[in-house]
């Protein structure tokens, strides 16, 4: 694993998750890392930074969302990011995009890897 839970817990805001947690997303973001953009240009440096930016937003996406609105009155809340848009739903993810110039990120969350699920 390139990044270390110090890094990503500096980039998190108030994370609640504990050490082995965030390291068992490390672990995620390294595979995801390694089979994506290994093979690629990116340095090791910059390899680091997508792989703690990508567990940042596979944090935000599964454990600790984002609030994009929050009421009071009617106890709403109402979370950023859209079902289905991949990097591109959390600023997280949208950093690792960034970071990412061989386009290799955007490519697979603009969907063309994909997953379909089906109604039996």
């Amino acid at each position: 694993m390139r990044t270390t839970v110090n890094e990503v817990k500096q980039i998190l805001d108030n994370t609640q998750l504990t050490d082995p947690v965030i390291t068992a997303y490390i672990g995620t973001s390294n595979t995801f890392v390694d089979e994506n953009l290994l093979s690629t240009s990116l340095s090791a440096a910059m390899l680091t930074e997508i792989e703690k930016w990508l567990t940042a937003h596979l944090i935000t996406i599964s454990r600790e969302r984002m609030a994009a609105k929050e009421e009071a009155g009617g106890a709403r809340i109402e979370y950023i990011g859209a079902f289905g848009a991949g990097l591109s739903s959390t600023p997280y993810g949208q950093t690792a995009i960034a970071l990412d110039n061989t386009g290799t990120l955007l490519a697979l969350s603009n969907g063309t890897k994909s997953i379909k699920i089906v109604a039996l």
